[in-house]
């Protein structure tokens, strides 16, 4: 059926009220002041560590780790526990049984240039070691493709080998980016809608009715999912070619995403927000409240 002018203007104005959400958002996340770590958390009950920048979840035990302002965090259980040195994770992506590749700025105590470049950690995030660009570029998105990584530093730049890196012939500014290992599929969100490219960065293009989501990530090499500035959830079957609204919201803002393969086809998602950790079984439906 073909939208009426009534219905096109109304997507068109919720587009809007979207963007601009996504705009302050992300300002808002981008001004993040640190975190005070002389116990003042212990005290009043916050959480041990700033802004959060990202996430990465273990399906099989449970472990949730979150890349913040002040480090990362295992968040698994009642009392975080901070592992590895103090460095703002920026960019931060998972790469699997331990692996993690981020970017940012080192904290007090670490030997890492400021800004950090590329770094990356082979046991858990205990210790880091530098890749690439140091002292040249702080990835605010950063993910991995089956093709190598992609960050963005103002320019949007990929890497094969982990240390020569192309400039991307784009003006596209990404808040957030989502790629997997198993395919050169890139996700990208903007104030625009969700970005999209097959060839690992190199090309974008925008897919019709493309929502816009503040942060993407892949359950699988097809299933995407994202959350957009209000908290509503959408997914992607097609690996962010169409979008589905999935039903269900979080209660805080959006921080950080993850997700797995569950049961009946249907993702787990985690979402990291001002409130906690936002945890759905059913494809985003519904979703568990945060841990007090």
């Amino acid at each position: 059926m073909t939208p009426t002018p009534s219905r096109l203007r109304t997507r068109k104005r919720a587009a809007r009220t979207a963007a601009a959400v996504f705009v302050a958002l992300l300002a808002a996340g981008c001004a993040q002041p640190a975190a005070e770590t002389s116990g003042s958390a212990a005290d009043t009950g916050a959480a041990p560590y700033g802004h959060v920048h990202g996430m990465s979840v273990d399906p099989q035990s449970g472990q949730v780790l979150l890349a913040t302002h002040d480090g990362l965090f295992d968040v698994t259980t009642e009392n975080p526990e901070k592992i590895g040195p103090t460095i703002d994770l920026m960019g931060f992506s998972p790469a699997g049984n331990d692996h993690f590749y981020a970017s940012g700025h080192p904290g007090p105590g670490s030997d890492l240039p400021n800004p950090a470049g590329l770094i990356h950690s082979t046991d858990g995030g205990k210790t880091w070691e530098p890749l690439s660009r140091q002292g040249e570029s702080d990835f605010h998105a950063l993910t991995m493709t089956r093709d190598g990584i992609i960050g963005y530093d103002g320019e949007l730049r990929i890497t094969g080998d982990l240390e020569s890196w192309t400039t991307a012939d784009t003006d596209l500014q990404p808040h957030n980016l989502a790629g997997t290992s198993l395919s050169p599929v890139v996700l990208a969100t903007t104030e625009q809608g969700v970005q999209r490219s097959d060839d690992g960065g190199k090309t974008w293009d925008t897919p019709a009715d493309a929502p816009v989501l503040l942060l993407t990530t892949f359950a699988d090499e097809a299933t995407a999912v994202g959350v957009a500035p209000d908290g509503s959830v959408q997914v992607s079957r097609d690996a962010g070619k169409t979008w589905q609204v999935s039903g269900g919201t979080v209660s805080g803002q959006p921080a950080a995403i993850a997700a797995a393969p569950g049961d009946d086809g249907k993702p787990q998602i985690w979402i990291a927000t001002t409130a906690g950790v936002e945890h759905s079984i059913d494809g985003g439906a519904t979703f568990s409240p945060p841990a007090s």
